[in-house]
């Protein structure tokens, strides 16, 4: 009976560390295509004193959280023509990015961009 009741807690615990795995994997996927502008986003800075909301920007955004000082969101237009915003985070504001229409990635999958303004164009001959 022990036997048994540890196999099964084996299987439990692979199960819960796989379920992490895919979870995280899923996670990078989706936080990927989003700094790719592929996720359409709604970002929203609201005023904690009043509740209000003080800035909201909704499209293809990457938002850059990595400085607790400041959000920096870049925004695509549908021209092809990027704009940075920076906001100034204090005590008082607090952000919200919700993901309005999902995104639609594969775990298992990884995506490989090639910017073609940095490959520098060449000829091939042949010399015979």
């Amino acid at each position: 009976m022990k036997k048994i009741s540890g196999i099964l807690l084996v299987v439990a615990a692979l199960f819960i560390l796989s379920g992490c795995r895919q979870a995280s994997r899923v996670s990078h996927n989706v936080s990927q295509a989003a700094d790719n502008f592929n996720v359409v986003r709604r970002v929203a800075v609201i005023n904690t004193l009043s509740s209000k909301v003080e800035f909201e920007v909704i499209g293809n955004i990457s938002v850059n959280t990595s400085n607790s000082d400041k959000l920096e969101i870049i925004v695509e237009s549908e021209k092809g023509v990027y704009k940075k915003h920076l906001i100034n985070m204090t005590q008082f504001n607090m952000y919200v990015v919700e993901d309005l229409e999902g995104a639609d990635v594969n775990n298992f999958k990884y995506e490989v961009n090639y910017m073609p303004e940095s490959i520098v164009p060449f000829t091939i001959t042949n010399n015979e």
